[in-house]
Parts: C-alpha cells; structure tokens; sequence
C-alpha cells in the first residue's frame, strides 16, 4: 500500500508528488498521458502562468527552475494597470529592491521540468484512466483502466477544474460562470523581449499582454461569449487586424501565431477534504484569471500540505489525521476565498459604465499610484513575499 497516491500529475500534483517523494515517502501519481520531453525547436505554448516569487523559491527548491532557466521563460519588473489611455497604476521591482517582480513561464514547460526531477522511487502510473474511487477505514481506492485497484492511505485530488475525484467523492462547490469568455493569443510583436506585463480595462472586458521570449507576447482578450466566439472564428490575419484596433498603441504591430478560447467560471469546493482524499489546485478552487493568481494559489496548496504531511509522516502519525488535513482546509480554504472575492469585486467594479463607478477607480488608481507605504504592501503581497 502507498503512503499517498496523487491523481494528476500537471503542475501542482507534480509539485507534491516530486515533494513529497524526497522526504522518503511512498508516493504513486496516476496521470491520464506522458508527458513529453523539452524541444527547444518547439512552439511556444498557448498555455502561460505568471509565476511570482514564492512559486519561483518553490520550485527552485524542487530543482525545476534550474532547468526552466535553462529552457525559456521571460521575467518581468514592471506591472501595471490602466483604464484608456490613462496612466494608470504601475508597480516596479526597483519599489521593492528586487530585481524582477515574477516570471512569464509556459505551464507545459513548468510540468516538464517537474516530472524530469522524479525520482527513482516515485512510483508513476501513466497513461491511465481513472474508473472509480471508494473510500475505507484505514485506506482509500483509486480503480484505472490499466493498473486496477491502487490503494493509499491518502489520495490527492489534482486532477483540475473538473476533477473527477472529486465529483466521485461527492464534494460540492460554489461558484458561477461569468458573463464572458476569453481569448488568449500567442503574437509575434515588433519589439524585442519586453520586462512588463499590462492590463488595460474597457467596459467589455480587460485587454492584457504578457512578455513572452524573444519578440513574441501573450495576449488576453475578455469580452462577452458572442465576442470572443466571433474572434476565435477569425483567420489569423483577421484576428490580427481586430487585436491591432482594440489593443492599446503601446502594443506595437503583431502577427498571430495561434489562439484559442474558453469561458470563464469560478468554482469552490465545500470542502477540501472528506475522509481520505484531499483537493489541491484547480481541483479544490478554479479563480478568474484577471491576475494571473491561478497556479500561484495551487502552489501555495502544494507547499502548505506537503509541509503538514512531511511532518506527520516524521512522526508517525495517520496521514488522513482529520486535525492535520482541517489544519490544511481551514488555512487554504480562507485565503482562496479571500482572493477569489478580491478578484470578483476587482473585475465588477472594473467592468461597470456607470459614471460614478468610473470615475471613483479612476480616482483609485491615481490615489493608488502616489500611496508609497501601501503600494509598496501591495506591491510585495502581487509577487508572494511578506
């Protein structure tokens, strides 16, 4: 029987399967296909995280970023937000002393860079199809396609938004979809690699652009379901020509290399935990992407759970103990919340045309922009340090 058995290998069950697998415990991560091996050749992929510095440390501690830094990814000093052509709020590493405020990396290459730091006792299940879940006394179930029954006295759930695990567990959730949807497109841009990354809010939706290696950028596009349908339709040429009209100026020229699009939701689970099974990740809460805050939360999941295990493992205590995992819940539940709320009021007030809403985040930004001590606070809390 495994000591944990972890469903999902992206980056977050990477995270803790490569984590927890050094500190010496028997850990099995199923996962539904092979993960492939870094082609410097290859496209850059559609898929983008902004990853602040505590993901950075974490995954520098795991062995990844040496080979990330190696491979590609753009860091960036200057955040900032606008509404028009106004001037908005910027935040700058120099603010902070720091030499970079995060990274721009491809979540593909996250995952790769993860799985080549797998050690040779990590016991890997892959390709496989999950068939069902069943929980007991003293171990829970996870039945596949390929390997059968895999026993575990813990199983994680970090298998996504969807998670299978979950719904198999009967966890409910909260949430919504979004009036909108969002387009993301990978562009070639007439600059060379920038160190800022933007959003610029209109009252359909917010535009942003993230720096990408090389003279290339991620763009992201929100605006209501028939817009973005319409636009994802487009030929790349078309697509181009629609961007070129919509996006601020400071975009420069772009041609576009690909897109795609997806609606946006938000999604909480009731609970993190019931019995032997435990979500992290998009598995136990799916954010709006305004800030790019997704894959940051799952990681901060990763870390605090794996800390919590690797201490009761050190102990000897039940890995499934139901004060440790509420310990894990209760923590993470609250601060998922918490930034789930704040993006939600921040992308409502941001999409409303009402005069007076306006011209108070107008205000805001100009007030924010001068407050030293408190944008100094925000400005260490957006890239994860205290």
């Amino acid at each position: 029987m495994l000591d944990i058995l972890i469903v999902g290998g992206g980056m977050v069950g990477a995270s803790v399967a490569l984590k927890l697998s050094r500190a010496g415990l028997q850990v099995g991560l199923i996962e539904k296909q092979p993960v492939t091996v870094y082609d410097p050749q290859s496209t850059v992929d559609l898929r983008v995280s902004a990853i602040n510095r505590r993901s950075e440390q974490w995954l520098t501690d795991l062995g990844a970023w040496s080979l990330l830094q190696q491979w590609r990814l753009c860091p960036y000093k200057r955040l900032q937000a606008f509404e028009g052509e106004q001037a908005g709020l910027t935040f700058h590493a120099d603010e902070v002393a720091l030499t970079h405020l995060g990274h721009i990396v491809e979540n593909n290459l996250i995952q790769q860079a993860l799985w080549a730091n797998f050690p040779a006792n990590l016991q890997l299940f892959c390709p496989a199809t999950v068939t069902g879940f069943e929980q007991h006394a003293d171990y829970a179930s996870v039945t596949t396609a390929e390997f059968g029954e895999l026993k575990a006295k813990l199983v994680i759930a970090a298998d996504g938004g969807q998670s299978q695990l979950r719904q198999l567990a009967q966890i409910g959730v909260s949430g919504w979809q979004y009036q909108q949807s969002c387009l993301v497109v990978t562009v070639n841009t007439e600059y060379e690699q920038q160190d800022i990354t933007w959003q610029q809010f209109n009252e359909s939706g917010p535009r942003a652009f993230l720096p990408l290696p090389g003279k290339q950028g991620s763009l992201v596009w929100y605006d209501h379901h028939h817009k973005i349908k319409q636009l994802a339709a487009l030929s790349k040429t078309a697509l181009a020509e629609q961007i070129q009209q919509a996006f601020p100026a400071k975009l420069g020229k772009i041609t576009v290399e690909q897109a795609a699009s997806f609606p946006l939701a938000r999604v909480h689970a009731k609970d993190y935990v019931k019995g032997r099974l435990v979500l992290v990740g998009d598995a136990a809460h799916s954010i709006n992407p305004l800030a790019g805050q997704g894959v940051n939360l799952g990681f901060a999941d990763a870390m605090l759970l794996s800390e919590l295990l690797e201490q009761a493992f050190a102990q000897g205590q039940d890995l499934a103990d139901r004060t440790l995992l509420k310990q894990y819940q209760s923590t993470r539940q609250r601060e998922n919340a918490l930034m789930m709320s704040a993006m939600d009021l921040f992308y409502q007030s941001f999409s409303s045309s009402l005069p007076p809403v306006r011209f108070l985040r107008q205000l805001g930004l100009a007030v924010a922009e001068k407050a030293g001590p408190l944008k100094h606070w925000v400005s260490r809390y957006a890239v994860g340090i205290s």
